[in-house]
């Protein structure tokens, strides 16, 4: 599909030239000699990007413009001017051009700026598509639930969400659905047409954290081929979900707590002060308390994130939504997978109703999705869910956890039960990573020491098992 180009220009010569350099470059392109014809056309063609002289007779180039945002907000525009001109180009950038070019024209630079700024248009496009999509996917009403304590949740969530600004902090165990709530927060709230950005804190090595977060300059470090930004410039006018934000050092809980304070950073290797328009959604499930009294939170920090707080209660804490839960799961995995919804027998629910569900619903989830696409029964009976109950011992190896290499008291007398050399068990090997992460209260250097892995190792697997901790 050919990109449609409108011109104004009151000389000829020039309409004549751009024309001709455009068209060559596959463009389809409509002219217009005044300021006026120039809003009327592009009210009524729709172009995909305008260049507009300044000079012109009649209402000039920045008027023209005004009127054009006025009507289409997202229209793009390259101002033309001549040299000497620049103040007046800068203010037409003000007012919403994207770009401008001077005369007497470089033909090369032309058709450079005009295929940027159409680049800029189509991928602009495409993210307000995705956002939309995201929009009328997220329905915050087919959220399961059946507990007073989630519709608690769900009414205070929305109450916060008024606030454009206001920093949240939400807490519970793994599992329990904290980015669900961020993006009620995100999409019930003024920023809903703004990006919602997710970056999980624990996922990334200490010394990658600033340029994921901040971004860097070209030559800040060995690799750093070009400037990059960071997560705060993609979320600017949107919502940062900073998910477990718990596990960050000490360090870069200073820096964020910088920009949480001032709203602008600095990349990494820059000089620039950037400024950015961000909500701040974190979430973590860890006990922050006990961290801070520890050493490994700061205090200052944790009052600057919770100053809206919510707290997401266990799955065990609300049995009311386990089986409503399960039936959702089954019939989107049925869907999935091409089979008859089950139903599910009295053994069955009394079996999801007694378990633990450590895991939460993502761990419900995970054990409804095993038994739909391995069982080709009709029904989901109890010894559907037998994989939940602790393996007996013969069928594992036990691995006595070394003292050195932890300093939790329980972790010293904790055995792993490893799958038998040979046995390739998804499910155990997930359940190991589980208890490694539950000993060390979510620490994955100190877990990745446990089991004999490499921290890279471990953060692979937690992708592979979708693992949050």
């Amino acid at each position: 599909m050919k990109h449609k180009i409108l011109i104004t220009d009151d000389d000829l010569s020039i309409r004549t030239m751009l024309q001709k350099v455009l068209e060559k470059e596959g463009y389809s392109v409509i002219t217009a000699l005044d300021g006026e014809e120039g809003v009327e056309l592009a009210a009524s063609e729709s172009p995909d990007l305008i260049l507009l002289d300044l000079g012109l007779p009649g209402i000039n180039g920045l008027e023209a413009l005004r009127q054009i945002k006025k009507n289409d907000p997202d229209m793009a525009a390259i101002m033309i001017t001549a040299e000497g001109s620049i103040e007046s180009a800068v203010s037409a950038m003000k007012t919403g051009a994207r770009n401008y070019i001077t005369k007497p024209f470089n033909t090369d630079e032309i058709r450079l700026i005009v295929s940027e700024t159409l680049e800029t248009v189509r991928l602009r496009r495409e993210v307000n598509i995705l956002r939309s999509t995201q929009r009328d996917t997220f329905d915050p009403t087919q959220i399961i639930t059946q507990s007073e304590a989630i519709k608690k949740v769900i009414r205070l969530s929305q109450r916060i969400a008024q606030s454009e600004s206001t920093t949240v902090l939400i807490e519970g165990e793994s599992g329990t659905g904290k980015e669900i709530i961020a993006k009620l927060i995100h999409y019930s709230g003024p920023r809903v047409d703004g990006p919602f950005v997710p970056i999980n804190c624990g996922a990334i090595p200490k010394d990658l954290v600033e340029s994921e977060l901040f971004g860097s300059e070209k030559g800040a470090y060995t690799g750093a081929a070009q400037t990059r930004a960071g997560k705060f410039e993609a979320a600017n006018n949107g919502t940062l979900f900073l998910d477990e934000v718990g596990e960050l050092s000490l360090d870069n809980q200073i820096k964020l707590l910088r920009v949480l304070e001032e709203k602008s950073f600095f990349r990494l290797g820059g000089n620039k002060n950037i400024k950015v328009d961000v909500r701040i959604v974190a979430a973590t499930n860890r006990d922050l308390h006990k961290a801070i009294e520890e050493g490994e939170f700061r205090e200052d920090l944790y009052y600057r994130l919770n100053v809206a707080g919510i707290y997401i209660p266990p799955l065990r804490e609300r049995q009311e939504d386990i089986i409503p839960l399960a039936e959702q799961f089954i019939r989107e995995f049925c869907g999935t997978f091409g089979k008859p919804p089950l139903k599910i027998e009295s053994e069955a629910e009394e079996r999801f109703l007694t378990y633990a569900w450590k895991g939460n619903v993502r761990e419900l989830r995970n054990t409804i999705e095993r038994i739909v696409l391995l069982e080709d029964d009709d029904v989901l009976k109890g010894e559907h869910l037998d994989f939940l109950q602790p393996p007996r011992q013969s069928r594992r190896n036990v691995v006595q956890t070394p003292a050195s290499h932890t300093t939790e008291p329980e972790a010293q007398s904790r055995t792993f039960k490893l799958p038998a050399e040979g046995v390739v068990l998804d499910e155990l090997n997930k359940d190991l990573i589980q208890q490694a992460l539950e000993v060390t209260g979510g620490n994955q250097v100190r877990a990745a020491k446990l089991l004999g892995l490499t921290r890279g190792t471990l953060r692979y697997r937690l992708d592979k098992y979708d693992i949050q901790e």
